[in-house]
Formats: C-alpha cells, structure tokens, sequence
C-alpha cells in the first residue's frame, strides 16, 4: 500500500478499475503499466499490493502531469517514456502487465490535442506528439487509401462517401481543423437519432488509429508482454471497440491453445504448449454502478490470462484478425 504521505488528489478512476483488480488479486511484486495516461492504474496497482510499477507512455505530457503526485510513492514508481510494444526492453519476470487500450480522457479533454471531434482545435492525434498528424493524413492520401482507412479500422460504413467527400473539400482549401473535418463528415451522414452516436465518432476512430499505429502496437504489445511476464505473470487487457477486443480475444484463445482444427477432418497438428490459460472466459464489462459514474464506460471489456511455463513464441498478426489495409472499402 502507499505510505501515508501519498498524495490524496487522485485523478480520475479509469475503467473497470475495481473488476480488474478483483480478476487480477492479491497484487504483489513488479507490474507494468504499459497506457500510464492519467496514471490510475498505476496508482490502483500501487496501492492494492505491487511491490512496483513500471509506467509506461508515449505521451510526454502524461508524466509532466504526474510530477505532482508521483514522488509520494518513491522508488516504487518508475516513469519510463516508450511504447509498450517494446515493454519486454524495459522489464522482465514481471507479475503482471496492465493495457488500457485507446485515447485517454486525457488527451480527449485538450482541444489542441486534436482527438475530440467535440471541440475545435488543430487536426493532430498524435499520442507521442511526433511523426505524421491526423491533418497530414487527411491533406495527402488518396481517396482510396482514406476510403480505406475509415473502413478497416473505424468501420465506417459511409467510408467511401466520406472520403471523396474530404478530397473534394481539401482542393478548395487544406482540412487543418477538427471541426472542419467533423462538418465535412456530418454532410456524408443522415442526423444521427437520440442515442446513437455522433456521426463523426467511427472517422475520427480510424484516422487516431492509423496516425498511431495502434493496431500494430497492440499486436506487437501482445507478444512483448508474453516475452515479458514471468510464469504465473497475469495480463490485463481493458479494450472499447469491437475489433481491439477481438484480436486480444484471438490472442489469448490462440496462447491458450483454444483455437481448435480448421475441420474434424484435418489431420491433428502437433500443438505447441499454451503461453496462457485463461482467467476470464467471457470479457467482463462494467457493472451498474459504474455505467452512473462514468458513461465512457459502456464499450469497456476486460479480459484476462495467466502466463505459463512454455517458451514464449511467434504468431501471424492476421491469426488474430488485426486489420488489413489495401482491401477494398465498401
């Protein structure tokens, strides 16, 4: 637990915190923190039992925002900016592994982040602040690649309207801003009805995925934590949207050796010993009381797997159905 001069002004309570502790307990030894964000997690982990936590983001701000709290809890907190795809270079025989997949609520609520199609601000979305921004994306890609990128990672279904829709609109005059974007998006699309979501939620979704990579990350992320767990190490994996939850679920019914024959009648294939067993058999979402709390919550599944003695391996990033670009948007 944290000593008694830890700070009390605790950010926000990230989701499905309290049935992730409770899947993953008793906490104890080395854990890595691999989405610090706001570092509620962190914090959770720290004072539930670890010994330890590694946080890890590639989110300069994240730490800049922490320095208020973070030496209440001494040598027991490490910051280490980085992607956690490379987690297995920062820790091994670690006890657990925590991800909290997606934008934080963080970097939602800065308008100059350029994540929240709710405000105005530049069209950027890089996590790490660096590299290429969402508005390099939409200026310079072709119908086709946008078409395609709205598709397999927002699945958008109006993917093709919406990206000729954005050509046309940049030839008059670069899209730099978010709210521009959203207009544009919101001409493609009928009014949304009371309850749906807004029309520009699947766009932004796809272009913040391909700007950071996200999609690889995860996968790559996925196999550094089985390198980087000791036997007995849990993985927690919290995700909000459908095709997140599905490659984690295929990764773990995969290390787990629960992916079956193709067909009764293939021959049976010698079966490399599972990495994993699973904890959670179904994903686990968030209760009542949560949903009040926090809406942002109502997409959020949880799954979690226990590392086993067996080598950790390789596996094919399309066994775990992590999209594809260069097939044709519909």
């Amino acid at each position: 637990m944290a000593g008694a001069d830890t700070p009390s002004d605790k950010p926000h309570i990230p989701v499905l915190l309290r049935p992730l502790l409770a899947a993953v307990a008793p906490v104890s030894g080395a854990w890595l923190d691999g989405t610090f964000g706001a570092g509620g997690y962190t914090r959770g982990l720290l004072e539930a039992g670890a010994d330890k936590v590694i946080g890890v983001d590639r989110d300069p701000l994240a730490f800049e925002l922490a320095a208020d709290w973070a030496g209440g809890y001494g040598d027991r907190l490490v910051m280490q900016p980085g992607v956690f795809s490379r987690m297995d270079e920062y820790a091994q025989d670690l006890d657990g592994v925590v991800l909290d997949l997606g934008v934080s609520s963080m970097q939602l609520d800065q308008a100059e982040r350029g994540f929240s199609f709710m405000k105005d601000g530049p069209l950027d979305m890089r996590m790490s602040q660096e590299g290429e921004s969402a508005a390099d994306l939409v200026n310079t890609a072709t119908e086709a690649q946008l078409a395609d990128v709205l598709f397999h990672y927002g699945e958008e279904r109006a993917s093709r309207r919406i990206a000729k829709a954005i050509v046309k609109a940049r030839a008059d005059e670069p899209i730099t801003t978010t709210l521009r974007l959203v207009q544009i998006i919101e001409s493609c699309l009928p009014r949304p009805k009371p309850g749906q979501s807004h029309p520009a939620t699947r766009s932004f979704q796809g272009l913040r995925i391909a700007v950071n990579a996200e999609y690889e990350e995860l996968f790559q992320g996925l196999m550094a934590a089985e390198r980087a767990l000791k036997p007995g190490g849990q993985l927690a994996v919290v995700t909000f949207h459908s095709i997140e939850d599905r490659m984690v679920k295929r990764f773990f019914q995969s290390r787990a050796g629960k992916t079956g024959r193709a067909n009764r009648y293939a021959p049976e294939m010698e079966q490399e010993l599972p990495q994993f067993t699973l904890k959670t058999r179904k994903a686990v979402g968030p209760d009542e009381q949560e949903l009040q709390e926090n809406p942002r919550a109502r997409s959020a599944k949880l799954r979690v797997a226990v590392r086993t003695e067996a080598p950790a391996g390789e596996i094919d990033a399309r066994a775990i159905g992590m999209p594809q670009l260069g097939g044709r948007a519909k």
